[in-house]
């Protein structure tokens, strides 16, 4: 009796596991295909972002599920503007970024990879979108206070954040590839000719 349930139970969740794993497989080829197309994968982002917000606005609740994913997205939100190794630190070790033109150069690293970012941020959408449609998450709270409460966290943290990059002198943006354009020529500070 206990080898057949075994054998009925193993005959269910094989075809499930198979399942699981080829929608895995599938899931990452289109995960690794819009590894290339920033612009294309943020704006389905945007579309997501959109989607929920007109579902919390439709049924008039789940701001504190808002606020959450409010607060998700401004953690993640540092972590893409923080380099990946703290310049306040590393100055503790004796190691610093370049100050001068002549020290070397180090490229910024983020501590949160762009692709990494969007998907989180997409994720959370998602999430939250499903949330929705659940009445356990929608508590009953006063949306302003809230609202004002993540502004307020916003500026706060923004600020701090600007900061540190002013303090350290690190940009967390690239425009485009720079171009190397030689040596400068240097003029000569003399007023008079030699003679």
């Amino acid at each position: 009796m206990e080898g057949e349930a075994g054998a009925d139970a193993a005959s269910v969740v094989a075809p499930i596991a198979k399942w699981r794993s080829d929608f895995a497989r599938t899931f990452q080829y289109y995960l690794d295909r819009s590894t290339p197309h920033p612009l294309h994968r943020w704006l389905g982002t945007l579309a997501a972002a959109a989607i929920y917000l007109l579902r919390v606005y439709y049924v008039q609740g789940f701001y504190i599920v808002t606020y959450g994913l409010g607060i998700y997205i401004l953690n993640l939100l540092i972590g893409f503007l923080s380099p990946k190794i703290d310049p306040e630190f590393e100055a503790l070790d004796g190691a610093s970024l370049p100050t001068k033109g002549s020290d070397e150069f180090r490229p910024f690293i983020r501590r949160l990879p762009e692709f990494k970012f969007w998907y989180a941020i997409t994720k959370a959408f998602c999430v939250a979108f499903l949330m929705t449609f659940f009445s356990i998450f929608d508590v009953p709270v006063f949306w302003p206070i809230l609202l004002c409460y993540w502004i307020v966290l916003f500026v706060l943290t923004m600020k701090r954040q600007i900061m540190h990059m002013i303090k350290y002198r690190y940009v967390p943006f690239s425009f485009g590839k720079q171009k190397y354009t030689g040596k400068k020529p240097v003029a000569s500070t003399s007023g008079s000719p030699r003679g």
